[in-house]
């Protein structure tokens, strides 16, 4: 149960609910989940930013402000990162490889 903070208001959940519909919130939960596992897989795969720039064509410092969220970038670019990072397991490590290859690409998302 949410409670009501009467000196501001509502909670963010309440407030999120008024200001953006479910479709828009489905959309940043979106972003928020590819963003974070992109981010997993380049530091577990081990490469840089402009490693990956070179690999998925999108500019470094894009990808710098996808990873501290100082931008909300289209999901076509977040998925040229991502897909990028999923074609290289091979240097993950044997237990991230595994996860990897057990997930179907919904399963990201639950």
């Amino acid at each position: 149960m949410t409670k009501k903070n009467t000196a501001v208001g509502y909670d963010w959940t309440d407030v999120r609910k008024e200001l953006f519909t479910p479709e828009e919130i489905a959309e940043s939960n979106l972003r928020v989940a590819l963003i974070s596992e992109f981010i997993k897989d380049r530091q577990e795969l081990g490469i840089t930013q402009k490693k990956l720039e070179e690999l998925s064509g999108v500019k470094q410092p894009i990808i710098a402000r996808m990873e501290t969220g100082a931008t909300s970038p289209q999901l076509d670019t977040i998925l040229k990162v991502t897909r990028t990072t999923r074609k290289n397991p091979e240097s993950c490590s044997t237990r991230r490889k595994n996860h990897l290859k057990q997930k179907e690409p919904q399963d990201f998302f639950s």
